[in-house]
């Protein structure tokens, strides 16, 4: 998996951020992770080896800015050379996940018209009240190519208005960390019997470290979280 982050750091937004991992990782090592900082890959997408390769192998899926929101106010001025740089990559594929979809459209090309083709971006939404928000907004944007991540999920989350054919993808998972929220296979069922009924790919992410299923909780590992979701079969393709 080859990742992409452009700046550094985030501030919490909605009950999803809670436990974001980035803080959890920055803590570790004295880090203010609300600090927003351009990184020494900012312009990762056109560095070169000595052998005069990019850096980035052509046809790559590029997770990116993973360690921060790309639609961050802060990083307004930056983001403009960075869809400069997606634009010119287009041998790439840029998957962006955000919580700040109500942002998209600051700094945005001029020539984006739909959407680039070689752009995914994922709307995250943790419960039912950031459905609510985000995804009528995120639905009316031009995206070539939309997702739904339902990660962490921390309730029951009715999708069914919003499953459109203009979503290629619907992605659910739970919380892992010391201080993970429960995560309830009914939940996630209940998200994939929609997807299923709306013939919207779905794919059960993770369990996240703490896992309820037929009234019992689980402690997952976080080696095993991955794992754990696969085994349960209950992802839906087409």
């Amino acid at each position: 998996m080859a990742q992409w982050n452009p700046w550094h750091g985030c501030r919490k937004i909605s009950a999803g951020c809670q436990n974001c991992y980035v803080y959890r990782i920055d803590e570790k090592f004295d880090r203010d992770a609300s600090a927003i900082t351009k990184t020494a890959a900012y312009n990762l997408p056109v560095k070169k080896t000595r052998n005069g390769n990019y850096k980035l192998t052509p046809g790559e899926t590029i997770y990116t800015c993973f360690s921060s929101d790309f639609f961050l106010e802060e990083a307004d001025n930056w983001r403009i050379d960075a869809w400069r740089m997606i634009k010119y990559r287009s041998d790439l594929h840029f998957l962006i996940i955000t919580k700040r979809i109500d942002r998209f459209e600051v700094n945005l090309p001029s020539d984006w018209g739909d959407g680039y083709a070689n752009v995914t971006i994922g709307s995250t939404c943790e419960n039912q009240d950031r459905a609510n928000f985000r995804l009528p907004i995120f639905l009316k944007l031009p995206i070539r190519h939309k997702i739904i991540i339902c990660e962490p999920l921390l309730g029951k989350i009715n999708l069914v208005k919003w499953l459109t054919p203009s979503i290629e993808n619907v992605i659910a998972g739970g919380e892992s960390g010391n201080e993970a929220r429960i995560c309830n296979y009914d939940w996630v069922y209940h998200i994939r019997t929609q997807c299923s009924e709306k013939k919207i790919p779905f794919h059960f992410k993770q369990t996240g470290a703490r896992f309820v299923k037929d009234g019992r909780l689980y402690n997952i590992k976080r080696q095993d979280q991955h794992l754990q979701a696969a085994k349960a079969g209950i992802d839906f393709l087409l």
